[in-house]
């Protein structure tokens, strides 16, 4: 099939963990034998803050790791639409898209378009931004791609689509695969971003806290840290890596003995069953992971072989000494996590998924 993506990037991961997603599954369907064109707006945010943060030398860095994969730039009021999409089957929008994208692509799949539209939502602004996500027509798509069993339930029951499947986020193990060190340089690593204070106090209590009262060597790595919770991890004695591209994170991991996941509230309070990318990727990594609370209510682990949970600071601090002190369990947990992540949770099961869903909107092509 000829494919059309419009992401907000695929060349920046700054605070965009769904680029690791995209990466991963445009190069399966390349793999396939598919034709995908990425479109990503000219100076989007994320691609911004990598520039300003790194400058171009980002840029070399993945196209390093990822040969072969690019994002085509465009301006919203320059997009000719009948010329960009004159031979695609199929057209997959992110929801962090501009609203009048959405509109206009909805409009010419109406007016005509012999392609599948199809609206793809990694984020929880289904709860915690409702009119936003409201505000999206998607009159003239085909359906939605839901990340969560739960938001396809709020898809479903808003009337905001008439079709949506649930697809969702896994690991790319073509980059994300245990790597060996010769030493450990330290005892535990959490990779993920500040934000807007949406998980703050666990940061502190499933992290900070447990890391101090054990006297462990622990290092963070991120965006968007105030100056505040760096002085928070610099009392704590944890150190601060800042940004991290993800095709960095094996060889990271790879220098940890174990790495925790700290959900944010939103995920926790209102949309079960979404981890978001971070435990796939840990887990395919084969690290052993503790994490904090939230309800697997899509069944994608099992607790307590693929990885262990901590209800508050105080279990965590005890999931971690014992990791740290068995390494039978530490390396159980490593095993049955990442055989569960090529068992279930690979890009390649998800471009399956995909394309059994082009199967059912009629895309021949989709075999």
């Amino acid at each position: 099939m000829r494919i059309a993506m419009f992401y907000h990037s695929i060349l920046s991961d700054w605070n965009h963990g769904n680029a690791h997603f995209l990466r991963g599954i445009v190069t399966e369907l390349g793999q396939l034998g598919h034709t995908v064109t990425v479109y990503e707006p000219e100076n989007g945010w994320s691609y911004s803050n990598m520039l300003r943060d790194s400058g171009e030398a980002a840029v070399r860095d993945f196209e390093r790791a990822y040969p072969g994969l690019t994002g085509t730039r465009y301006r919203l009021e320059e997009l000719d639409l009948d010329r960009t999409l004159s031979d695609a089957d199929l057209v997959i929008v992110h929801e962090w898209s501009d609203h009048e994208l959405v509109r206009r692509l909805g409009e010419h799949r109406k007016s005509g378009g012999s392609y599948r539209l199809l609206f793809h939502d990694t984020h929880h602004r289904s709860v915690t931004d409702e009119p936003a996500m409201a505000a999206y027509d998607l009159s003239g798509f085909d359906g939605v791609l839901a990340y969560g069993a739960r938001i396809r339930e709020i898809y479903l029951a808003r009337g905001w689509a008439k079709r949506v499947w649930l697809w969702h986020e896994a690991a790319d193990v073509r980059v994300f695969q245990p790597l060996q060190s010769p030493d450990k340089v330290g005892d535990v690593v959490w990779i993920g971003n500040w934000g807007d204070d949406e998980r703050a106090r666990e940061i502190r209590e499933f992290f900070v806290e447990p890391v101090r009262r054990l006297h462990l060597k622990g290092v963070v790595y991120g965006v968007r840290y105030p100056k505040q919770a760096l002085q928070l991890l610099a009392e704590a004695g944890i150190g601060y890596g800042g940004w991290l591209p993800n095709f960095e994170v094996p060889r990271v991991f790879s220098r940890f003995r174990l790495t925790v996941h700290i959900p944010r509230r939103p995920y926790v309070e209102a949309l079960p069953g979404i981890p978001t990318i971070r435990p796939f990727e840990a887990l395919a990594c084969g690290i052993p992971l503790v994490s904090a609370p939230w309800v697997d209510s899509d069944r994608l682990f099992t607790d307590g072989v693929d990885l262990l949970y901590a209800r508050d600071g105080r279990e965590m601090e005890q999931q971690m000494r014992s990791l740290l002190h068995d390494p039978a369990l530490a390396q159980s947990l490593a095993e049955h996590g990442r055989e569960t992540i090529m068992a279930r949770h690979t890009c390649r099961h998800r471009v399956e998924e995909l394309l059994e869903i082009c199967r059912e909107l009629g895309l021949k092509n989709g075999e």
